[in-house]
């Protein structure tokens, strides 16, 4: 069976544009590896009607009301390779099972890269995070802590000053010009230039930040902006192009979510620079209505060719 698309990803962006194609009447498929980037954290903060919930249970909502329209349909697995063809896409799973579709949309999010400091990864999406705006103001106020891990880092410890006492742990790789120091000063954020070498406590919570000379510096919680990745490789097997970010890089779009590569889509966390369960979703959906356009073009200009014929 051809599908009208193919969504590789069923997190928010995925389910987004998902759910709207779906309500077009149009054959969709969803393929999910159960991955999703948020796993780690217990709760999502900051969605419109829904703050304080589950991402999984979220997901799993969403996923029952798209599985509600007889055209949707959903498979678990590991897409491992896709292909243009003259109809449109393949998609290859790790089962061996193919899926062709006219259109795809690759969903597949973002991997965090964790720097390799002892204490994070036990703590990742508890005590150690990344989005201020998801989860600063569960912290409740008192010592927070930013490690220097990306040339952003400094930015993210001046936001961060809002819920809480501050302190940037500094890093000679990535060094503070005077603007950024200055930044810091005016935020009230202190800084740490002793190197750190650990995080300490009985996990998933946080003692401190131990340093190289010993001491320990206390924190309730810390925040790193972890480098980025590309969670699948689809999209590069597939040709599309990419763009340099800050953190990493992001597949290239144009303004309706259309990749370099034709009949292929991009949304969420793969395709933008601003990441959080919101603009995921707007960007999935925004993808979607882009996808619903160039069909109803194909699908018209094959039928006035058939009438000319």
């Amino acid at each position: 069976m051809q599908h009208d698309a193919i969504i590789v990803g069923g997190s928010f962006a995925g389910l987004a544009g998902a759910l709207v194609l779906a309500r077009t009447r149009r054959r969709v498929l969803v393929i999910d590896a159960g991955k999703p980037r948020n796993r780690f954290a217990t709760h999502s903060h900051g969605v419109l009607g829904h703050d304080c919930r589950a991402g999984s249970d979220l997901l799993a909502e969403a996923r029952a009301q798209f599985l509600a329209y007889p055209s949707a349909s959903f498979v678990s697995g590991e897409a491992i390779a896709a292909e243009t063809t003259k109809e449109g896409v393949t998609v290859s799973l790790a089962d061996g099972t193919r899926h062709q579709g006219r259109r795809m949309l690759i969903a597949t999010g973002v991997h965090d890269d964790l720097p390799a400091i002892p204490g994070l990864v036990e703590r990742w999406g508890k005590t150690v995070l990344h989005c201020p705006y998801c989860h600063a103001y569960e912290i409740g106020g008192g010592p927070i802590g930013v490690l220097a891990t990306t040339a952003l880092s400094h930015h993210q410890a001046s936001l961060l000053a809002d819920w809480g006492d501050t302190i940037y742990f500094a890093s000679a790789e990535f060094p503070l010009d005077d603007a950024s120091t200055a930044l810091l000063a005016a935020r009230k954020v202190r800084i740490e230039d002793t190197p750190f070498t650990a995080v300490e406590g009985p996990a998933p919570a946080i003692d401190g930040v131990r340093l190289a000379d010993g001491r320990l510096a206390p924190v309730k919680a810390l925040f790193i902006g972890a480098p980025l990745r590309m969670a699948s490789p689809l999209a590069q097997q597939i040709g599309c192009a990419f763009d340099e970010t800050r953190l990493g890089v992001k597949i290239r779009t144009d303004g309706f979510k259309q990749t370099t590569v034709r009949n292929v889509f991009a949304a969420g966390d793969a395709a933008t620079e601003m990441h959080n369960i919101t603009l995921a979703s707007a960007d999935g959906a925004l993808a979607a209505l882009s996808i619903h356009r160039s069909l109803i073009e194909e699908d018209a200009a094959n039928a006035m060719g058939a009438r000319a014929a």
